[in-house]
């Protein structure tokens, strides 16, 4: 709820304004779901702006990354175990195989530039719907550790302003490498489906995906040597469910 505020009252908050909430009732998902939070997530939204609208859709992508790196920093300075959260694309993040967060990037046009909100929930103290950063971290070390909400939205914010900078300055392709170390999809073979010659009958095929195109889709190779961009069909909830493909020359 609180990034649907950061954006509908952009203009009335300066630039970087961020908005935090303990519970959440009526947030958004994808395809406009409705996302509840109980006490013990992290949930905060920013506000950024952006000209160049050919890299918007990619700003999801370092927020998912500054979260990860965020994580990874504290569990460095506090000399724990680290808690190895993994992205799933385009904008889950995993933990153990459980979700334990989600980022939700929405924009406006206006004045010719794009009003970016970015929304983010990560379950830090919260064992339901999935699981959480310090029930993990118990399992991890004899010792009692538990991260706080503050600190972690405090690196978040270190790590972000870092990943932007390069983002904005040399693009998205010099953040791959560490990007790729923390997505789950490196080698993953996928089912894509594609309709025969007369359109009329969808046929499933197996493809291998290779990373990212330049838009920000998967790029992926099929079994005939072909590269091609894999686009959700926009039907399922799980992004990996009904995948399109478009072949790249």
């Amino acid at each position: 709820m609180e990034r649907l505020k950061a954006l509908s009252n952009f203009g009335e908050l300066p630039i970087g304004a961020v908005c935090v909430a303990d519970v959440q009732t009526k947030g958004r998902g994808r395809s406009k779901n409705v996302w509840e939070s109980p006490k013990g997530c992290l949930l905060f939204s920013f506000t950024i702006q952006m000209e160049d609208g050919r890299v918007v859709p990619l700003v999801q992508y370092v927020v998912s990354l500054a979260v990860t790196e965020a994580v990874k920093d504290i569990c460095q300075k506090k000399g724990i175990q680290h808690l190895d959260v993994k992205i799933k694309w385009p904008n889950d993040l995993y933990l153990d195989g459980l979700k334990v967060g989600g980022i939700l990037c929405t924009s406006t046009y206006k004045s010719n530039k794009f009003n970016v909100s970015a929304g983010i929930g990560l379950n830090v103290s919260n064992e339901k719907p999935t699981t959480c950063l310090n029930a993990t971290l118990q399992k991890l070390t004899p010792v009692a550790h538990e991260l706080q909400r503050e600190d972690i939205m405090a690196a978040f914010f270190n790590k972000f302003e870092d990943l932007y900078t390069v983002f904005m300055g040399q693009g998205f392709q010099s953040l791959e490498p560490l990007y790729y170390k923390t997505w789950l999809h490196s080698g993953q073979r996928v089912i894509v489906q594609d309709k025969n010659d007369n359109q009329d009958q969808v046929v499933e095929n197996v493809v291998t995906i290779q990373g990212l195109t330049p838009s920000g889709y998967l790029l992926a190779i099929s079994e005939d040597g072909q590269t091609c961009e894999l686009h959700p069909d926009g039907n399922s909830l799980d992004f990996f469910k009904g995948l399109i493909r478009r072949k790249l020359a």
